[in-house]
């Protein structure tokens, strides 16, 4: 399979060039990332401070995802691209602002109930926090604290939705780097405790808003005070906007499904939601890297393509973006099987992460490994369901999926303890995957084309060869030389098997420098 067959996908291609901006940014997030969790599992291990700010930090997560980074990739995405496209540049600023406004409004009441309704908020979410007194109270006043990191981050997605309609995609792909930065430096600063990562928290979500702000003034925004709730572009973001809010609402409830059944630790373990944080975050890496940039890089691709009912370029945009998800998380999943033990005692052992920590938190990567092609593959096909406007079939979706994971936690985490909850997780996301691929196959009037299969197929040959030196390079030496040697036996194998996505790959190792530097951009 030659890749001349994709020209739309040229080294030299817009949505080539975004993606590989956004990959490296979130390359340089991810690796401070590491760093971030290295320093919180080292000085918390998955103990009392560990599990506050896992659940602290992860309500006001919920409402960033559905009034910030998810509604905006869903529903503003794809209206202000529509105005951007067809009305004048007075017309787009003036709904961007009218949106800014009504974001900052409805953030700030969020934050405000959300201080005041902490100790019911937790008690709902953690439920087993209730028979540890002082883990309870720990967890109450982090999340009061934690609570105005919703409007700075909320406000700082909205930044990165216009940059990215815009096509500007450099500053707002490295600014979640400052996230990262600051609570490694509180945390370290100030030990342990809620006072380091509560600071660090804020004092990122605010330079992460900040960051952004001269390059808009620079694309042309100026903030105005505007309240139009009758404007017809605010009309189609709300359209747009409530079936994504249940649609994320219900991916949410899917996480705190997790949370709820790993607080209690008389049936999984002491330390479950930690362990279940800590092994989510190195799933989380190369699904950021890969899946995460191209979703949000061709999201504005395919809202145009929508718009010029051009549905071959939309179903070559999509083909693309599966294939070269599959082509980069398929071998992260062998690996991750492979060396779960070893790379979770690599990675944060140390410290107050002991050996028990240890033991379960490579449990459940195992299991989380199971679904990484379909976690990653899901947010490729729900931006193809954003940018035909139908953000209703993801929702029922989700859905389906919550259920789903509901039922298996309660019939796994009794055998497989903390690990049924990670299996859990990947059975429900791979059946979502699949009822999402063939939802669009039929409604595209067919995939095939993309030769997504015949991909798949040669990339696992490739996968599975590498799986196999990287069992005996392990086995031999230690887990860096089998992660070195899984990268060169893979992409030895890709060559062996004529894996056509092996020069996507290379071209992505270019791009990044070109697309930053590179005239045009």
């Amino acid at each position: 399979m030659s890749i001349s067959k994709y020209p739309s996908f040229s080294p030299h291609s817009p949505v080539a060039r975004s993606a590989a901006i956004i990959s490296l940014g979130t390359l340089a997030s991810r690796v401070l990332g590491f760093i971030r969790d290295l320093v919180i599992a080292r000085i918390f291990g998955v103990y009392l401070y560990a599990q506050a700010f896992v659940i602290a930090f992860r309500i006001p997560n919920l409402f960033r995802d559905l009034v910030g980074e998810g509604a905006a990739n869903a529903a503003v995405v794809p209206v202000l691209s529509e105005y951007h496209l067809k009305r004048s540049r007075e017309e787009f600023w003036e709904l961007a602002n009218i949106l800014l406004n009504l974001l900052a409004v409805v953030l700030s009441v969020i934050t405000i109930c959300g201080i005041i309704f902490s100790p019911l908020i937790v008690r709902l979410i953690a439920p087993g926090f209730i028979a540890s007194p002082q883990k309870l109270a720990a967890t109450i006043e982090l999340n009061r604290i934690l609570f105005p990191f919703i409007l700075l981050i909320g406000l700082a997605a909205f930044a990165t939705a216009v940059l990215n309609t815009l096509k500007s995609f450099a500053v707002a792909a490295f600014a979640p780097c400052l996230l990262n930065v600051a609570i490694i430096v509180c945390a370290m600063l100030l030990g342990e405790g809620t006072l380091g990562l509560a600071s660090g928290v804020l004092l990122g979500g605010l330079l992460q808003l900040l960051v952004q702000v001269p390059v808009l003034y620079k694309k042309g925004f100026c903030p105005k005070l505007k309240l139009a709730f009758s404007h017809p572009g605010v009309a189609q973001v709300k359209k747009l906007m409530l079936p994504r809010l249940a649609s994320s609402g219900i991916y949410q409830l899917n996480n705190f499904a997790d949370s709820i059944f790993g607080s209690f630790a008389g049936i999984v373990g002491e330390g479950g939601v930690a362990v279940l944080y800590f092994a989510y975050r190195l799933i989380q890496f190369p699904i950021g890297i890969f899946s995460n940039a191209i979703s949000q890089a061709v999201l504005p691709t395919l809202s145009r393509q929508v718009f010029e009912e051009n549905r071959d370029n939309l179903k070559n945009t999509l083909g693309w973006g599966l294939r070269l998800v599959i082509f980069a998380l398929l071998p992260v999943t062998a690996v991750f099987m492979i060396l779960a033990g070893p790379l979770v005692e690599a990675v944060f052992g140390g410290g107050k992460f002991d050996a028990y920590s240890s033991r379960l938190t490579s449990q459940v990567l195992f299991y989380y490994s199971i679904g990484l092609v379909a976690y990653g593959g899901i947010k490729i096909l729900q931006s193809c369901f954003f940018a035909l406007k139908d953000t209703a079939t993801p929702t029922k979706v989700s859905g389906a999926a919550l259920l789903s994971n509901v039922v298996l936690n309660s019939i796994l985490m009794f055998p497989l303890k903390i690990a049924g909850l990670a299996l859990a997780s990947s059975i429900s996301g791979m059946v979502s995957f699949f009822i999402l691929f063939m939802i669009l196959h039929k409604r595209l009037g067919g995939l095939q084309e993309q030769k997504i299969l015949p991909a798949s197929l040669r990339i696992l040959w490739a996968a599975l060869g590498m799986a196999g030196v990287c069992w005996l390079v392990n086995q031999a030496m230690n887990v860096w030389w089998a992660l070195f040697g899984a990268c060169l036996s893979y992409l030895m194998f890709c060559w062996i098997f004529k894996v056509a996505e092996l020069k996507e790959l290379l071209d992505w190792l270019i791009l990044p420098r070109r697309a930053v530097f590179g005239r045009g951009v």
